[in-house]
């Protein structure tokens, strides 16, 4: 059973994203500048950009055997539909803003950060590496930096405008979505939290990528888990199918075989924020190769002040925990 969705009316959700959901695409953004030229930002974080405003799980369990067809197609089409038109939604709400902490996880590294968002963009303060504690120097430093940044000003601002505009990558994704793959109903699971529809996707043949932002949909494949109750996407697995060029190969390519998770949660009475995120592609830029292996986790949610600026933002790092 396909679910298409050529006729879904997301022309209501036009404002790009706001800080309060963008963090995601902010950080692979940043991972991606120190190996891609401006120009290809999009490639590397394109994974996270697929889906990373807000498609996972909260602690899911494995799939009920068999499959149960308690959705109609009707039905089945209109879930995902919905689920999709909220995840938009959701996306661009800045009004919710949130404390929480991260720790990120590569090969070379494991850090462990405080971030606190804000109206100005999220400040983030360093607390742990290789879930150790920092040395007094590496405290001292930490201290420093946020404090120079109290005094700039533009320099906030700089970086709040740049998460706006990788926000608005982000949101050409989102808004693809519907057309960009066929959704087959795969049956009724079970997670923690009680039952969840699955559904699996494949790109839809006939889809003609506008940019560069979606190009990558063209390739990619997994399954999605929802929540009927709350219409939310719980789970996405996603896997890169073939390989994907980028200027016709001169700029870039992504190796078929990578494949990406998205976990999400309701964090705080009905605010949903993605809880885990993990990724294994690799590719090349230019005529050097590329390996991104990484896991995210963020835990000890938060809420902060709607209003809330980035100086006090900082100012409630520097207090602590």
């Amino acid at each position: 059973m396909l679910l298409q969705f050529d006729r879904v009316n997301l022309n209501s959700f036009s404002h790009p994203a706001r800080h309060s959901r963008s963090k995601f695409v902010r950080i692979a953004c940043c991972e991606a500048a120190k190996a891609f030229p401006a120009k290809l930002n999009d490639v590397q974080p394109h994974f996270r950009l697929l889906f990373l405003l807000a498609w996972a799980i909260p602690a899911a369990g494995q799939p009920a055997s068999g499959v149960d067809q308690d959705l109609t197609p009707a039905q089945g089409q209109a879930l995902v539909e919905t689920a999709l038109a909220n995840e938009l939604r959701a996306a661009q709400d800045a009004s919710h803003l949130m404390r929480y902490r991260l720790r990120k996880t590569s090969p070379r590294l494991t850090t462990t950060k405080e971030i606190c968002e804000s109206r100005d963009g999220d400040v983030a303060r360093l607390i742990s590496t290789n879930d150790g504690p920092l040395s007094a120097a590496d405290k001292q430093k930490e201290v420093a930096r946020l404090q120079e940044l109290l005094g700039d000003p533009g320099r906030q601002r700089r970086r709040k405008q740049a998460e706006d505009t990788d926000a608005g990558r982000a949101m050409k994704v989102l808004r693809a979505l519907p057309t960009a793959f066929d959704y087959q109903y795969a049956g009724t699971a079970e997670s923690a939290d009680g039952k969840v529809e699955k559904f699996t996707f494949r790109p839809r043949p006939n889809f003609s990528p506008p940019d560069l932002e979606t190009q990558v949909l063209t390739s990619m494949a997994g399954e999605i888990w929802i929540d009927p109750a709350h219409q939310r996407v719980l789970r996405l697995e996603g896997h890169v199918l073939q390989d994907v060029d980028f200027g016709w190969g001169i700029l870039g390519r992504l190796n078929h075989g990578g494949w990406i998770v998205i976990e999400q949660a309701d964090v705080s009475e009905g605010q949903w924020r993605i809880v885990h995120f993990q990724m294994a592609m690799s590719g090349r830029v230019f005529f050097k190769s590329r390996i991104f292996d990484t896991m995210e986790e963020e835990t000890h949610f938060e809420p902060v002040p709607a209003g809330l600026d980035y100086r006090t933002a900082i100012q409630s790092l520097l207090a602590g925990p």
